[in-house]
């Protein structure tokens, strides 16, 4: 019988309440912190039933500080197997014990105690950032997690204005692209052009909102609780809906101009122009994003982000799952536009 459903993180606060007394008796000297975060969907609040079928149940890491992990991590997770339920609310308990830096190193690509450098930011998709600052840190005994945490929450305001012109950018290089597909007959390249403008106006929208993006599979859903999403949703919606160009472009018209709204809203930049307009001589409407690229540029005072190429973090130009999910290739990736 499948056991009734509750929420991955209620199921990680059951498994800590066993966990803390067994470590308590049997290792009273040993500090550690106990956290649900990482990957997994309950980290992000998304699980739901169907989550259930695979990788499920009371799931927890328990960190130790990284010079007693020789010592002492075998020792531990044997305590735990013999004398931990069986089940917990009907599921198997799962606990990685593991050392801070260790796990960081190996979700991240880099140890963020000691600092976070640009490369570091830049490095790290969204995804990553979204699943080390979700779920819950349940004890933090080594009084480490909440503090990187915190850290990781929101990028430095210089990088954040360059990831903003780098999809602002995005948006400019590609905005005239559905209505010359469109002019030719090519009604599945407009279509895919379209979703494509959709995808990194959302992405520019959970930028505005200080919100990390996570991978395809749930951008909509963080996109769908952003404040931005009860009036830019029906225009990008409408956007992927229409049936023929002329609707089409009126829908992405309609979202280009909320997005220059929002822009002007935050105050970053002088004011711009929140009006469509032709592209060129030819019969279709631009937003002309790269104005608002341009303007964000401008506000750069920091040298290093200045001489930034204007291509953004990995996740702004790699669309490759195999890399994004690996951050030894994310940060090669990056490694090579850098120097390149």
């Amino acid at each position: 019988m499948t056991p009734s459903f509750l929420p991955g993180l209620e199921l990680s606060r059951q498994l800590v309440a066993e966990v803390r007394p067994l470590l308590a008796e049997c290792f009273p000297e040993l500090p550690c912190s106990a956290a649900r975060i990482g990957t997994g969907s309950e980290v992000l609040g998304y699980d739901t039933v169907r989550s259930t079928d695979h990788d499920w149940g009371p799931r927890l890491q328990l960190f130790l500080r990284d010079d007693d992990v020789e010592a002492f991590a075998e020792p531990v997770r044997a305590v735990l197997s013999e004398r931990l339920p069986a089940q917990i609310a009907g599921w198997s308990p799962w606990i990685e014990v593991t050392g801070v830096a260790d796990w960081f190193a190996r979700s991240l690509g880099f140890d963020p105690r000691a600092g976070v450098s640009t490369f570091d930011w830049l490095a790290t998709p969204g995804q990553r950032l979204a699943e080390v600052t979700g779920g819950v840190v349940l004890h933090d005994g080594l009084g480490e997690l909440d503090a990187v945490r915190e850290r990781l929450r929101w990028y430095p305001d210089q990088l954040w204005w360059y990831l903003m012109a780098c999809q602002w950018q995005r948006i400019a290089e590609e905005e005239a692209f559905p209505g010359r597909c469109a002019e030719v007959g090519d009604e599945l390249g407009c279509r895919i052009e379209t979703g494509r403008l959709v995808r990194d106006a959302m992405r520019l929208a959970l930028l505005m909102e200080r919100r990390h993006a996570p991978y395809a599979k749930w951008l909509g859903t963080a996109f769908s609780r952003a404040p931005s999403a009860d009036r830019l949703g029906p225009a990008l919606r409408g956007a992927l809906a229409a049936e023929d160009w002329p609707a089409r472009e009126a829908a992405l018209g309609e979202a280009y101009r909320l997005l220059a709204a929002r822009h002007n809203a935050l105050g970053l930049t002088a004011a711009l122009d929140e009006s469509t307009r032709a592209y060129y001589d030819r019969p279709f409407q631009v937003l002309d994003a790269a104005r608002f690229a341009d303007a964000l540029r401008a506000r750069i005072t920091d040298e290093q982000t200045a001489a930034l190429p204007p291509v953004g973090s990995v996740d702004q130009f790699v669309d490759s799952t195999a890399v994004l999910t690996d951050p030894r290739l994310a940060r090669a990736a990056l490694r090579a536009v850098l120097d390149g």
